[in-house]
């Protein structure tokens, strides 16, 4: 399967999904999915509460990439302009090179038992680590199904810590999930523990509740750009001078936490953007992302250098706590057709692309911020929108908005004026 559709973004909608149908080979079923609204109100039903409607999102494909050897035509569920033909752009400038190469640490999540008003918390401490074999029998009692894959709870780890109420003793569980996010299993196993961890403190046992920092579950994803494929012709720039402004820009975030917010927002414009598409939880993504970010002062999740041969060194480490089975994706029929459109076989490996979409997305961005300003290729798309907001005709909106953009002066009273001077 090629990923690189050259003039993509040019053919109609419906073109488009008969493209991608035939590059990926797509059942009927997803290919049906995609075209349709995927979450009926009866399915909607079953994922959330007090259900009245739903809302769709636009399903986008961000092309080019090249991840572990392999094409990737990556679904992208967002609303905000320009961020699937940033990563669609990212990964075009990486496949020069080779593309993507990821590497996952594995897919483990932790969960935590809070004990409080314990009286001796260090000897406590030691009484649970004595009986960590019967613990971890326990906890892999709860869900057989996952031990038989392979999975289960590996380790019982036990922190005293001091608190604003004082010390508590945290009795950690780690557990391979598998190809689940894992929340609900480590849960249970969680709950199933307490009454024995309450006995072994003498203490109260109050929280029993996963940790969404899965530093345990990390992704990695690598790649080298040459430095010709970030010049910026219309302002006169040299690739190895973007290249070097690049490094400056994520120095800058390094530095200063300002500006490593918004560093990292870009990232996760493209992480939470398959996300959505996948129907996977991009809230307890965005969560684990930002607190690893925070260890040790708030700093960015990707890192540029150059290398020896003068090219631009891209790499990014992040958690990611994304399930290929259970949770929400088997509910939602197009976040089935989206699984299958990825053709990813674990979760591993889906941490892994999205690790890939978030560096990609973050080094486009970064090359536009540096070289003609983030605000030309957003806006241009934006004019679309404020034309279609104010009303113009479908036959004039491209017009008024390459006109808008000619004067820079993207807004609806001008977009009005423009199209009642057109007509």
């Amino acid at each position: 399967m090629d990923s690189r559709i050259t003039d993509f973004y040019k053919q109609p909608p419906t073109e488009r999904l008969d493209t991608i149908a035939e590059r990926a080979d797509l059942s009927e079923e997803a290919t049906s999915a995609l075209e349709a609204i995927g979450l009926t109100t009866t399915n909607a039903d079953n994922v959330s509460e007090n259900v009245i409607g739903t809302i769709e999102y636009p399903l986008s494909v961000a092309t080019n990439f090249v991840i572990d050897g392999a094409d990737k035509l990556v679904p992208m569920a967002i609303e905000e302009t320009s961020v699937v033909a940033a990563a669609s752009y990212g990964a075009l400038m990486a496949r020069e090179t080779g593309g993507f190469e990821t590497n996952v640490s594995g897919p483990i999540m932790i969960s935590q038992i809070q004990a409080t008003n314990v009286a001796d918390p260090h000897a406590a401490k030691v009484r649970i680590l004595n009986k960590r074999d019967e613990l971890i029998a326990l906890a892999n009692e709860q869900d057989p199904v996952l031990v038989e894959h392979g999975g289960g709870c590996e380790d019982i780890e036990v922190r005293v810590i001091d608190t604003p109420t004082g010390q508590m003793v945290i009795t950690q569980l780690v557990v391979d999930v598998r190809d689940a996010m894992g929340g609900n299993a480590v849960n249970t196993m969680a709950e199933a523990l307490a009454p024995e961890i309450e006995q072994l403190t003498d203490g109260t046992v109050s929280l029993r509740i996963l940790s969404n920092l899965a530093d345990r579950r990390l992704a990695r994803a690598r790649c080298r750009l040459d430095p010709t494929v970030l010049a910026a012709d219309e302002d006169d720039l040299a690739g190895s001078e973007v290249r070097d402004r690049i490094v400056d820009a994520w120095a800058f975030a390094a530095g200063d936490p300002y500006r490593a917010a918004t560093h990292n927002k870009g990232i996760m414009n493209g992480i939470d953007a398959v996300a959505t598409a996948t129907f996977n939880d991009w809230r307890a993504i965005e969560a684990g992302a930002h607190a690893y970010a925070a260890q040790g002062g708030y700093g960015p999740l990707t890192h540029y250098e150059v290398d020896d041969e003068g090219y631009l060194a891209c790499s990014i480490e992040i958690p990611m706590q994304v399930g290929t089975i259970g949770g929400a994706t088997s509910l939602h029929p197009t976040a089935q057709a989206s699984m299958e459109l990825l053709d990813v076989n674990s979760a591993d490996e889906l941490a892994g692309v999205m690790a890939a979409v978030g560096l990609a997305q973050n080094y486009a961005g970064l090359r536009a911020l540096v070289s003609e300003g983030i605000q030309a290729g957003h806006m241009s798309l934006h004019a679309k929108n404020i034309a279609i907001q104010a009303g113009v005709p479908e036959d004039l909106v491209e017009e008024v908005a390459a006109q808008m953009v000619a004067e820079e002066a993207i807004r609806q009273d001008r977009a009005e004026a423009i199209a009642n001077e057109l007509q």
